[in-house]
């Protein structure tokens, strides 16, 4: 079958409405309209990098204009999401629990023999926490042996957590401090949550229908990356699924790419985008793939917090600015909550000159950001187009 030719704007346009980011408040306000964030992404990524607020908080603050940080503890608390791995930690609709089986038992089954210390210990968490209930990992006693040798150098009691957590016998609660709350899954799980496991076909399914419908269009590579932590037999059910009308193959015209899909809901789908300015996670959906940004956008982009010091190009960790299908900028910045006040380390354009227009609506859209971060003041250290910059500050508090 011939696959379906689409231009690149139109490809943006997909790209956009299926991440949630063709208009504010595509999903609504309010509580619900995070659940519904969460239940069409299918997987908010949950990040620890704090220099501004957590990437689970920007994704969804971005899509929700009055997103509260409660709303998220509170949709764990209702047993309507939870925390889990896709490729990476992040919330997922309870309603989807059991497509996580299959990634727990893949962690058992590629485990390294425990020896006979490190089951005893996770033992004994087991029955403490069916003892005492939901318990932090601060919790148990300090058992480390050796001082710490970095972020992922934890104490012994802490990687048998982790380990529970990730084979399926506890789970997680993130709490509004980013504490975690471990408990038994008999606890945390809502008894009407179906547990069965999947097999090969249907979890395969589930992932191609997740990744199209948070992506718009995607390719085998990112589909089989959504679910790398688990065995899966895309490529087989992709193509029942062409057959049977669910999903387009599709080229973008004057991309050369590997074969790339869309679900079927976008072949006449008329979109139309805002000419809003989103202030982006680094983390989020839309980000998560640098060679898109790349294909669908002409944007060359890096998380620069994992490059040395010495090779960033635009600082530690750059927000991308996307203003309608045009990423225009990226701003890398700091929040210094104490003292209420956004420090803009560096503001880059793509293109030095924007009109009156996208002027005012980029002031906005850092006056939110500000907001969202619980700052009051920002200062705009440097920017490569010194002339907008000036303009920029005589309408920023």
């Amino acid at each position: 079958m011939k696959p379906l030719i689409i231009s690149k704007e139109q490809a943006r346009k997909i790209i956009l409405h299926a991440g949630g980011l063709a208009k504010p408040g595509q999903f609504g306000k309010g509580k619900e309209a995070v659940y519904k964030v969460i239940e069409h992404l299918g997987f908010v990524q949950i990040d620890t990098i704090a220099v501004v607020e957590r990437a689970h908080h920007h994704a969804l603050a971005s899509r929700v204009a009055d997103y509260d940080h409660d709303w998220l503890q509170e949709l764990q608390t209702e047993g309507r999401i939870f925390e889990f791995w896709t490729y990476a930690s992040g919330f997922i609709p309870m309603k989807n629990f059991r497509f996580s089986l299959p990634v727990k038992e893949s962690f058992s089954s590629r485990r390294k023999a425990l020896t006979q210390t490190e089951i005893n210990l996770m033992n004994k968490i087991l029955d403490r926490i069916s003892r005492e209930g939901p318990l932090r990992s601060r919790d148990f006693e300090n058992d480390r042996v050796t001082k710490s040798s970095g972020w992922w150098d934890w104490r012994p009691s802490k990687v048998a957590l982790e380990r529970l957590h990730l084979d399926g016998r506890l789970v997680s609660i993130r709490r509004k401090d980013f504490q975690k709350l471990y408990d038994l899954g008999e606890n945390a799980i809502p008894s009407d949550v179906d547990q069965t496991i999947p097999d090969d076909a249907e979890f395969a399914r589930h992932i191609i229908l997740r990744v199209l419908k948070a992506h718009g269009i995607a390719s085998m590579k990112e589909i089989a990356y959504s679910s790398r932590h688990a065995k899966n037999t895309a490529k087989t059910e992709i193509d029942k699924l062409i057959v049977s009308g669910e999903v387009y193959n599709v080229a973008v015209d004057g991309l050369k790419s590997s074969p790339l899909y869309m679900l079927a809901e976008y072949r006449n789908k008329k979109i139309k985008l805002s000419d809003s300015v989103f202030i982006l996670s680094p983390f989020d959906i839309l980000n998560v793939f640098r060679h898109r940004l790349k294909w669908f956008f002409d944007f060359d982009y890096q998380v620069e917090c994992f490059v040395p010091a010495s090779k960033r190009k635009y600082g530690y960790f750059s927000l991308p600015i996307l203003a309608g299908d045009a990423f225009i900028g990226r701003m890398d910045c700091k929040a210094d909550r104490k003292q209420r006040h956004l420090i803009v380390n560096n503001l880059h354009l793509e293109s030095k000159t924007i009109d009156s227009t996208l002027l005012k609506k980029l002031s906005e859209a850092i006056k939110t950001f500000a907001t969202f971060n619980s700052c009051d003041r920002i200062a705009i250290k440097k920017s490569n187009a010194p002339t907008f910059l000036k303009a920029l500050r005589k309408i920023l508090p």
